[in-house]
Order: C-alpha cells, then sequence, then structure tokens
C-alpha cells in the first residue's frame, strides 16, 4: 500500500540531500521516479533541486496551479512510477497536499514529501500543516544548533544582521538569510522570554 510521507526538519538537516539518496536508491534498481520542487526556490544555479554538499537532479517545478493529480498520474499512466518526491514541501498548497495524497490513496505511488516545518516566526507553513495532519508518515531530520541542542527553529536574518519577525513567509534564502536554532535560542535571540 503505497503512503504519505512527510520528512520535515529546520533548515541544513539534509532534506534535499535525503530525497536525492531515496532518488538514487529508486533508480538504481530501475524503477521510475518523478522529482518536483516549488518554482519560487531559484537558489540553485544548475538543477532546480540541490543540496548544500553539491549534490543534484533535474526535477520539475510547481507552482500554486500545478495539478499533481492529473499531472503526475498521466504520466504514471505513460510509464508507471515507483515514487513521487517533492521538495520545498512546505510551499505546497493545502489542496495540493490533497492531490498528493490522493496519488498515494488511488493511484498506487509512495509518495516522499520534504520540506520546513515552520517559518522564521515559529508557525506552520500551510503546506506543512496540511501534512502534518494527514500524512500517513512523520519523519523528523535533525539539524544542530550552534549549542549542539537540536535544531528546530529557523532564525530569519536582516541585511545588518539582526534578526527578522515581520515579512513574508516565503521569502526564499540560505545560510546567508537563515540559521537553524534549538527553541531556547531562537526565544532568545527574538526576546520572546522577556
Amino acid at each position: 500500500m503505497a503512503k504519505l510521507y512527510f520528512y520535515y526538519a529546520s533548515m541544513n538537516a539534509g532534506k534535499s540531500t535525503t530525497l536525492l539518496q531515496a532518488d538514487f536508491n529508486y533508480r538504481e534498481r530501475g524503477m521510475a521516479t518523478m522529482l518536483w520542487t516549488a518554482a519560487l526556490d531559484t537558489r540553485s544555479a544548475g538543477l532546480p533541486i540541490a543540496s548544500r554538499i553539491g549534490l543534484e537532479a533535474d526535477g520539475r517545478r510547481f507552482h500554486p496551479d500545478t495539478d499533481f493529480w492529473q499531472t503526475v498520474n498521466g504520466a504514471h499512466a505513460a510509464t508507471p512510477l515507483a515514487c513521487l518526491l517533492v521538495d520545498e514541501a512546505q510551499f505546497l498548497s493545502p489542496e495540493q497536499v490533497w492531490q498528493c495524497a490522493r496519488l498515494a490513496d488511488e493511484a498506487g505511488i509512495p509518495v516522499l514529501c520534504y520540506g520546513l516545518r515552520t517559518d522564521f516566526r515559529g508557525e506552520l507553513f500551510p503546506g506543512s500543516a496540511t501534512l502534518l495532519g494527514i500524512a500517513d508518515e512523520l519523519i523528523e531530520l535533525k539539524a544542530v544548533c550552534h549549542c549542539g541542542r537540536k535544531a528546530t527553529m529557523n532564525l530569519r536574518i536582516g541585511s545588518g544582521g539582526d534578526p527578522e519577525v515581520v515579512g513574508r513567509q516565503n521569502e526564499i534564502g540560505g545560510n546567508e538569510r537563515y540559521t537553524a536554532l534549538c527553541r531556547r535560542h531562537f526565544a532568545a535571540e527574538l526576546g520572546l522570554y522577556g
């Protein structure tokens, strides 16, 4: 039985690396896969899906109006897919998450989604909230705070080096804009504990 999986973590936990390894494992056994990532993530100069350690792969880019059920199920009818892998899954709409669930439930395609759980304010992304609510399997990938504790939060850094507390939820950036912190250090940076 195919399942909907959500691999979630803070920044720098290796989500894209893990996705690329899973894709490699399927392809090494001669199985067809399909990779997707958010169209708004244009950080990579090369292929659309890239990890910080240098691995990358070609993939399709999803937009807010992408219909996963129609597109993926149509491709699956032509060439059976062993797996669908979605990077930057926090940017999926709730409707797109349900389309991915339908692909698992009705088309029999395992769907592996990788993304952030929360934004720079500690709030859930809509796609992540839906995945946390309906995924068959939730897998937390671990990142490390500078103190050595598990990093679960994403602190956004402004151009002057100060933490940001306001702004668009879906602002893309890497290590120059975000740092992964444990909750204690995140709260201290934002002055949340007084």
